[in-house]
């Protein structure tokens, strides 16, 4: 594998470094440290910024108007877009846009028009709505939410839990269970918009996050039309699992890139502070701290990389990313939180973004998939598909 970056890569990092540090990094100085939003004056104008470079809306595809990124860049870029205290919340404010609902790319002309174009644009914001309180691990055979024909319609009832944005959003993507079947082929995903009678968010769900949570909705006898199916029906699972893989790419590599610069912050607080008549860095347990560091950092690098090329070379990379986003999670935690006792008791406090990427990743260890569901899917593929 190579590791080397080509030109265009190396001028793309740059430049995404330079924008987090001299834009971002500043404006972050006078913001609470759990802010997750710029004043809408600075949004709009580095909005205007990462439009002019040429990189707004990172993850459209390059026919709906986004920059046609391969997988690798848009690691790249996700490593230097999460150095930042927010980075893990919402890297660099998304400034860079965001490409909504991946699924919306499958759907028909006319759900297009309804819902995924409006998005692009920004007049519309949906929510994914597919865990359930019976579990979100195994999300196919936890699926009780159900939905029976009538005629044109379908009627939905059931509820969600963990759903982020579902007080906010226009719409929302609803997996139902639509047959007998207990597994993934009895599942229909339905776009639903959020004003359809029977819809409803029961409650507000705190997370680690100081300014972020989740909802738990329900449906009450909602009927939905045919026509508001996406993708086949009972092949709803099919579309929900199509583009987990690759989203958890630049998932695992945001999680490096506060690595990275809990790691930078680290080294140059063990140089500078002295203690017990000399400097921290020259304590072998702080040395050894600092090196275990960089193991990880190299580690998760290395994965995220693999993976990241196997997809934009057309080959296998289900095991490669399920193995990226473990490793760059549960490394990532460690490196920040041996960040945090090197620098003793300034690392529990707020002047440091420490302690909130270490809340951020605890989170993401769950995120995209718990380590243990990504174990899971290696496990499968490693013993070829005879573990279950």
């Amino acid at each position: 594998m190579d590791l080397s970056l080509s030109d265009e890569q190396q001028m793309i990092v740059e430049t995404v470094r330079r924008f987090v540090a001299e834009e971002i990094v500043p404006l972050e100085a006078s913001l609470d440290p759990d802010a997750g939003a710029l004043a809408p004056d600075d949004f709009e104008r580095l909005v205007k910024m990462t439009k002019e470079m040429g990189f707004y809306g990172l993850d459209i595809p390059e026919e709906f108007g986004g920059p046609g990124l391969d997988t690798t860049t848009r690691a790249l870029m996700a490593i230097e877009m999460s150095q930042h205290r927010a980075g893990l919340y919402n890297p660099c404010y998304g400034t860079f846009g965001g490409a909504g609902l991946a699924q919306l790319y499958e759907a028909t002309e006319e759900q297009k028009e309804k819902y995924l174009y409006p998005t692009l644009r920004g007049e519309k914001k949906g929510c994914f709505a597919l865990t359930e309180p019976s579990g979100g691990s195994d999300p196919a055979r936890a699926i009780q939410t159900r939905g029976h024909e009538d005629g044109d319609q379908w009627i939905l009832n059931g509820s969600k839990l963990y759903i982020s944005g579902a007080d906010k959003a226009d719409f929302a993507l609803v997996f139902a269970r639509t047959s007998d079947d207990p597994g993934r082929n009895g599942v229909t995903a339905f776009l639903v918009d959020t004003d359809t009678p029977g819809f409803n968010v029961r409650r507000v769900v705190h997370t680690l996050r100081s300014t972020h949570y989740a909802t738990e909705i329900s449906f009450d006898e909602m009927r939905v039309s045919k026509d508001q199916i996406l993708g086949e029906l009972n092949r709803g699972f099919a579309i929900a699992n199509d583009r987990l893989s690759r989203q958890r790419i630049p998932y695992a590599a945001g999680c490096l890139g506060a690595a990275i610069k809990a790691q930078e912050m680290a080294i140059e607080w063990a140089k500078s502070r002295e203690t017990f008549g000399g400097a921290l860095a020259e304590k072998q347990a702080v040395q050894w701290m600092i090196v275990d560091n960089e193991i990880d950092i190299r580690h998760a690098r290395y994965c995220i990389l693999e993976a990241a090329q196997r997809a934009d070379k057309g080959e296998r990379f289900r095991t490669e990313a399920a193995m990226a986003k473990l490793v760059a999670s549960e490394a990532s935690g460690r490196v920040v939180d041996r960040a945090m006792q090197i620098h003793g008791g300034l690392g529990m406090t707020k002047d440091l973004p420490l302690e909130r990427w270490y809340r951020e990743l605890r989170i993401r260890r769950v995120g995209e998939g718990p380590s243990e569901v990504q174990r899971l899917i290696m496990a499968r593929e490693i013993l070829g598909g005879s573990f279950k």
